[in-house]
């Protein structure tokens, strides 16, 4: 199997494990509060890493400087991520959400031509506007809408947005530099740390530190910890670096709108929310974008190998 092909496997995987990922959020938010549903998050993605790295036998050698240079990274995603994911989903509905995540290849494709000169094709443009087009329709036709209450919550699944979209840019630098379990390392360790400095001193502070715990005495949130912990926190680090090493950042960012289309189909499997004929318009224009900008981009590709 090429290269290619694995990194193009690995970002369906990225979309499927974030698509799926709203709705456990929306499970761990029923009994605890976001800042704490962060740091048992990555309480769980850190253990789950140094298990790897134990088990695996690799030795990671990160300097200082090293540190460094991924930090801004790391602080993009997870930190900044999914801090601002999590207190908009607080706020609003994961198909409010979902319009706004398909905001993140307008963003990604603009950043990369500033930063990357990622130049993309006229084709390229259209199917990234056909696969939005299909999210924005079939969510509004889901009933979607942005009311004066959740605003703040909008701004913060915008802010997500943006945040992924610079993360995508310049990701893909870095994945040249060093290897993939190394970024995701520091990147969990960076999430672990924070979120769990934040959390812990806020119970200290006011004296509920039992609090901090209770959360676990539900099934229903372990289960979904695990999940964001193991798959969505610590999986999708690897899986999207993985990715970046090898396509473009305009190519990967597609794919969120992927995670959208596997959102809406996670309430109608799991929810029994009905499935409408507009769910499946929707989804084929979300699918045909994503194949669109990744023919268009093999396409220029090719081009220029015979120039």
């Amino acid at each position: 199997m090429s290269e290619k092909r694995k990194a193009y496997i690995a970002a369906i995987l990225y979309a499927f494990v974030i698509g799926l990922s709203f709705m456990f959020v929306k499970v761990t938010l029923t009994v605890a509060s976001p800042i704490d549903t962060l740091a048992h998050r990555f309480t769980v993605a850190f253990i789950g890493i140094v298990i790897l790295i134990v088990f695996t036998k690799n030795k990671l050698t990160i300097k200082k400087q090293d540190l460094l240079k991924i930090l801004p990274l790391a602080l993009l995603y997870p930190i900044v991520f999914f801090t601002f994911q999590v207190l908009g989903l607080a706020r609003i509905s994961s198909s409010e959400a979902g319009i706004i995540q398909a905001t993140i290849p307008i963003f990604t494709l603009a950043l990369a031509g500033l930063l990357l000169k990622e130049k993309a094709t006229r084709g390229q443009f259209v199917s990234i506007a056909f696969s939005v087009f299909g999210v924005i329709y079939m969510l509004m036709m889901n009933g979607a809408n942005t009311t004066t209450g959740n605003v703040i919550g909008s701004g913060f699944i915008i802010l997500s947005a943006i945040a992924a979209s610079i993360y995508n840019v310049f990701a893909r630098r870095l994945t040249k530099q060093y290897s993939l379990l190394t970024l995701t390392y520091v990147m969990t360790l960076c999430g672990f740390v924070i979120f769990n400095g934040i959390a812990i001193g806020d119970h200290v502070t006011k004296g509920t530190i039992n609090d901090f715990f209770k959360p676990f005495l539900h099934v229903d949130f372990i289960i979904a910890i695990l999940y964001l912990g193991l798959l969505s926190s610590l999986g999708t680090s690897y899986l999207s670096n993985y990715a970046l090493s090898i396509l473009e950042a305009s190519k990967m960012s597609v794919f969120s709108n992927l995670a959208t289309l596997i959102t809406i189909l996670a309430g109608i499997l799991f929810l029994q929310e009905s499935f409408r004929i507009y769910h499946l318009i929707g989804g084929f224009m979300i699918v045909m974008g994503v194949i669109g900008t990744n023919y268009f981009g093999l396409k220029r590709v090719a081009k220029n190998e015979k120039i």
